[in-house]
């Protein structure tokens, strides 16, 4: 460890740009013979069918796409775009694109509703849209309040009224395009956040934050080289799939493994590490919860060398049993939308379960007080990240179109993640716990506000209160305290309880409703009015 904070010194030239100065760098390797000859990436449906490009090919294809972008749709530089696509190779295509165009790519999940998406078009203002069938007739729904939104793209075999076709414009368009020239600090992605005491905010990230910020995370927490497979099973729609799906593979020249897989299933995953020359894999913890409980023994995973975690604390005794089981240890990592890796357990490290490990190398990370003092080892604070006199470049630019958010992450000298955690004498960190009430279900962070907001909306509520619940499974669920309108006083808990989850399902991603529910007289608050959910999480974590 070490060793690797004096190795890493990374420079951050003027201008940079991921696909001409790392991408296309690895074709220019791939053609003088100087790189294995692994591929840039592999995907794979399980029934058969399989696309496998070299950085080449993707060069070639990401270049047709951004001619799609610049020409048949007229999108300059800046201009935002919307993408929510399921594993396939288009979605990234178009991440690759919107770098070579400058433009603003805005990655979602699937599972996003029409009011989700509604509220992503007016609050980002983008220009385009890019999804599938599955998600076209949401957007359709919402697209004449959307004054911004320009251009709908539709990645499909078939076509769509209003829509154009991704697939036949990619045929047609040409292969040649000239990258635009970026700053390092120009905007490259838009994330939207969970959205804990409010809507989602938009973390906008630079070219440089995570286009050079996740070398660490490629080189020393992933342990990848340019001979290595790497299988991260994220979702497209969040940012870890940004981390470990393009960036820090790609930085090392690795070869990024998909499956399209369209739900989570852990005897596709033992097959595929089984089948496949995976090297290295990324899950979260819930998804090793779930290894654990069947027999590993009859698979063998003959390439893995490698496996790592992120996105929640992972429970020291999964992480045993999963060594017991394959004879390999789980790297966890920390970091956060806004961030690239703050802390992990790197390569040759002591590992120490259930801790987080120690700071990366491109952060300065100290546990601190309310007053920004730097507190001892033992002393329960807020994990922050020195920002002045000089703040990383590794870190998001701000809340887009929100100063008074970004203004708010900052105290004293430093940005403060709203995660608390300690840090030991050995200078490993150890996470407590969430400042801020966001609730980590199977790797999906859900801010309560939002499903607290949808249950208002049906008439049987007259107000509620979201937290977490302990789930030997997804390690937390949704649990929301409600209070009845006196109509619904008297009707049957579980009819209701079933009409309310349905409710929440229909207004808001389905995976964000509560599936635990306890109705009450009264909710707690503080004197001025404000709910006391920590009150209530801590009733349920004490059970």
């Amino acid at each position: 460890y070490e060793a690797i904070k004096q190795q890493y010194k990374p420079e951050v030239p003027e201008y940079f740009n991921f696909a001409r100065d790392v991408l296309d760098r690895w074709t220019e390797v791939e053609k003088e013979g100087k790189k294995s000859k692994n591929h840039a990436l592999w995907w794979v449906d399980g029934a058969g069918e399989e696309v496998r490009w070299s950085f080449e090919e993707l060069g070639v294809l990401s270049r047709k796409v951004a001619n799609v972008l610049s020409d048949a749709c007229g999108l300059q530089r800046g201009d935002r775009v919307i993408l929510i696509l399921p594993r396939i190779p288009e979605w990234w295509l178009v991440n690759v694109a919107c770098m070579r165009t400058g433009t603003v790519l805005i990655p979602g999940t699937q599972q996003l509703t029409a009011k989700d998406i509604l509220h992503r078009l007016q609050k980002s203002k983008a220009k385009c849209i890019i999804t599938d069938d599955s998600v076209a007739p949401a957007v359709d729904s919402v697209g004449a309040e959307c004054q911004s939104l320009k251009f709908k793209l539709l990645v499909s075999e078939g076509h769509r009224e209003g829509w154009l076709n991704f697939k036949d414009l990619l045929k047609n368009a040409p292969s040649d395009h000239r990258c635009v020239t970026t700053k390092c600090q120009d905007p490259m992605a838009i994330y939207f956040t969970s959205g804990t005491t409010g809507s989602p905010k938009m973390a906008e990230h630079s070219h440089s934050s995570y286009g050079i910020g996740l070398t660490v995370s490629g080189r020393y927490w992933l342990d990848l080289t340019s001979s290595d497979i790497f299988w991260n099973t994220s979702d497209t729609g969040w940012a870890k799939s940004a981390w470990s799906s393009i960036f820090s593979p790609w930085i090392q020249g690795a070869c990024v493994f998909v499956h399209k897989m369209p739900r989570f299933d852990p005897s596709i995953v033992f097959e595929t590490l089984s089948r496949f020359p995976i090297t290295v894999f990324c899950s979260p913890p819930t998804a090793y919860r779930m290894f654990v409980q069947h027999k590993l023994s009859s698979y063998t995973f003959k390439s893995l060398r490698h496996c790592v975690s992120a996105g929640e604390p992972i429970n020291p005794d999964v992480m045993e049993e999963w060594k017991t089981q394959t004879g390999l240890d789980i790297h966890e990592g920390y970091g956060q939308t806004e961030t690239v890796l703050i802390c992990g357990n790197f390569k040759g490290m002591k590992i120490k379960p259930g801790s987080m490990g120690k700071p990366s190398p491109g952060y300065d990370v100290k546990i601190i007080d309310e007053n920004s003092n730097i507190l001892p080892p033992g002393k329960e604070g807020d994990i922050a990240i020195r920002v002045k006199p000089t703040r990383s470049l590794f870190l998001f630019t701000h809340y887009a179109d929100d100063p008074e958010k970004t203004e708010a992450t900052t105290r004293g000298d430093f940005y403060v993640t709203g995660d608390r955690g300690i840090i030991d004498e050995d200078g490993y960190f150890w996470f407590v716990g969430r400042a801020d009430d966001v609730i980590n279900s199977a790797g999906y962070r859900i801010g309560p506000f939002e499903v607290e907001s949808a249950l208002v909306e049906h008439p049987a509520v007259v107000e509620s209160a979201v937290v977490s619940s302990p789930d030997p499974i997804r390690g937390e669920v949704v649990k929301a305290f409600v209070v009845l309108a006196s109509d619904y006083a008297s009707c049957d808990p579980e009819k209701i309880m079933k009409e309310l989850q349905d409710h929440v399902k229909k207004v808001t991603a389905p995976y964000k409703y509560p599936r635990k529910m306890e109705f009450v007289q009264q909710l707690p608050k503080t004197v001025s009015g404000k709910i006391r959910r920590n009150e209530l999480r801590q009733k349920e974590w004490r059970k």
